[in-house]
């Protein structure tokens, strides 16, 4: 956890968003190089509802926000090598692989929509998160919620996040439809975005 800050020199609001941009940027290392899931579980925790809420914002609907969120840190967990934090700031990194993401969406399905490539609709002071987060209090309780899940919906995530399938690919190995694969992995984030609020 995050210690005090002395009132002396800069804003405690500055260091403590500094330290936090510096333990995000370990977490990503020990994805990067030792393919961490408890890091990476943290990650997935404090990232996935800001994507999601990114993403809606650029005129996604929640059920796409939150698929294309989902392949976002899946990204997350294959690139993590291609991270560098003398170039960008996790939180920089991450929203440019969401957008990156939602303008491909966007050329494909060519609907009217908000112009992703608009800075202006990026999360405001996103490279700044507006609270600390407890990092074994999130690693339990992100663990917690996925004990809960049933084994198939369980079995997705670990095929998706810990082997790096993708959907289809997932959809292929279990010989069951790519429609299913989708609906299971959204319930399963669903239940644990719900287990979470609660705790």
């Amino acid at each position: 956890m995050v210690g005090r800050v002395s009132s002396g020199g800069r804003g405690g609001g500055e260091v403590l968003a500094e330290e936090e941009r510096a333990r995000l940027a370990e977490l990503l290392v020990a994805v990067s190089e030792r393919q961490d899931r408890a890091a990476f579980s943290q990650l997935f925790a404090y990232y996935a509802p800001r994507l999601k809420s990114y993403l809606m914002r650029l005129g996604s609907d929640g059920a796409h926000a939150e698929e294309i969120a989902q392949d976002v840190m899946v990204t997350v967990w294959r690139k993590a090598s291609l991270f560098d934090r003398n170039q960008a700031s996790v939180s920089t990194w991450i929203f440019r692989i969401a957008r990156n993401r939602r303008i491909d969406v966007f050329r494909r399905t060519k609907k009217p929509d908000l112009d992703p490539e608009d800075t202006m609709l990026l999360p405001s002071g996103f490279d700044a998160p507006d609270a600390v987060v407890d990092v074994m209090d999130t690693e339990a309780r992100v663990r917690a919620a996925m004990k809960d899940l049933p084994e198939e919906q369980l079995q997705l995530l670990k095929l998706s996040f810990y082997e790096g399938l993708s959907q289809s690919e997932i959809a292929e190995k279990l010989k069951v439809p790519l429609g299913t694969v989708k609906s299971r992995i959204r319930l399963a984030f669903s239940k644990m975005k719900a287990r979470l609020d609660d705790d």
